[in-house]
């Protein structure tokens, strides 16, 4: 037995068959032809569909008493395919930005409360900071949330805690404007001590913030002559560039 196949739940496992089976399938099955295809025991079958559209990732037609993939199956997908083409469509621009800067650059996106580090481009400078591919922080708490959140409307007294990383909603606001204002935020020790982050949002055809182009450097480097002259204008081309490849335009802003 591979050592993978020691840690595998089988009930896991039959249940990610079913889903496949179904995706296979193209339409509707009813629970006889999946317990024989699967090899499932009535019962087996039963439980395993009941628990799959408890959780919106199948759904029973109750008249003819078939099963095909639900709904939630269908979101998540979608989910994947568009991280997908976003980092398809921002890596080029993220490879240019890094290499004419010689920092780390990141596209990060929203994800529930928080933002997520989804793609990197790293330096070649011997001091860098970690990697922070996959990881998430609160909104608040970062230049990349912030710029994210200055798009739109935004409900700070309803997220006024710590858990969001807000301390002084006023002095929030002010500084969201500004960001708003600007297209960019700069931020000194949000995601560590000795950690600045620059980020722009990226906007799609209708306006809305669709991630943020974000670049990550030890803040010993991120002087304020080089961010006003280098680094600023550069990372606000490269946002402009990005939003344009998802049809974004002043025109229509």
């Amino acid at each position: 037995m591979r050592e993978k196949e020691a840690y595998s739940v089988q009930a896991v496992v039959k249940a990610i068959d079913l889903l496949e089976a179904l995706a296979q399938g193209g339409e509707s099955s009813s629970i006889a032809v999946l317990e024989k295809k699967l090899e499932l025991s009535h019962n087996k079958a039963f439980r395993l569909l009941a628990t799959l559209e408890d959780k919106g990732l199948v759904e029973r037609d109750k008249a003819n008493n078939t099963y095909s993939l639900g709904i939630h199956a269908f979101e998540m997908a979608q989910h994947i395919l568009k991280s997908d083409n976003l980092i398809r469509m921002a890596h080029p621009i993220m490879v240019e930005l890094a290499r004419k800067l010689d920092e780390a650059v990141y596209f990060t996106v929203a994800n529930n409360d928080e933002v997520l580090f989804l793609d990197m481009v790293d330096s070649f400078q011997q001091i860098k900071t970690a990697d922070y591919v996959g990881r998430r922080f609160p909104f608040f708490t970062n230049a990349a949330g912030k710029v994210i959140k200055s798009v739109g409307s935004i409900d700070l007294f309803g997220r006024a805690n710590k858990k969001n990383g807000i301390k002084d909603v006023q002095k929030l606001e002010v500084e969201l404007n500004e960001i708003r204002r600007t297209g960019i935020a700069v931020d000194f020790n949000g995601l560590g001590e000795g950690i600045c982050t620059v980020a722009v949002v990226i906007r799609d055809y209708a306006g809305k913030a669709v991630g943020a182009l974000t670049l990550l450097a030890p803040s010993f480097r991120m002087l304020q002559e080089r961010l006003e002259t280098e680094v600023i204008p550069c990372m606000l081309e490269g946002g402009e560039l990005l939003s344009m490849k998802f049809g974004y335009s002043r025109v229509y802003a």
